[in-house]
């Protein structure tokens, strides 16, 4: 798969992961925010909690367990708590979920999963 496949696909599996969070109960706050220090697939609000969400994708469920690192993580928790006093209060509980996705298999939200 291409460079451009593979950023459609990923675009896809980030509009999933919209849909998947609003079925939730979780507010979308904003898609694909990128600084300096990273990149954010979508922020989403749920009462007091803002989550920066890590949206992974893989043709075969199998390939999910490895889909996502410390490396990414640490990249994704320098990217939110760049971008968290945009999205959050000073009384909301901020945390790293990732949703990890595969066809014709329920979405995996793996919440909190970064913890400094």
């Amino acid at each position: 798969m291409n460079r451009a496949s593979r950023e459609r696909q990923g675009r896809r599996a980030e509009s999933f992961g919209v849909w998947f969070l609003r079925f939730k109960g979780w507010r979308i706050l904003d898609r694909r925010v990128r600084n300096a220090r990273g990149e954010v697939d979508i922020i989403a609000r749920r009462g007091r909690v803002v989550a920066f969400v890590e949206v992974k994708w893989r043709n075969r469920a199998e390939d999910l367990d490895l889909a996502i690192d410390s490396w990414r993580l640490r990249r994704v928790a320098a990217a939110a708590e760049a971008l968290a006093h945009r999205y959050a209060r000073d009384e909301d509980i901020t945390r790293i979920d990732v949703l990890l996705l595969a066809p014709r298999r329920f979405p995996r939200h793996i919440t909190n999963a970064w913890v400094a």
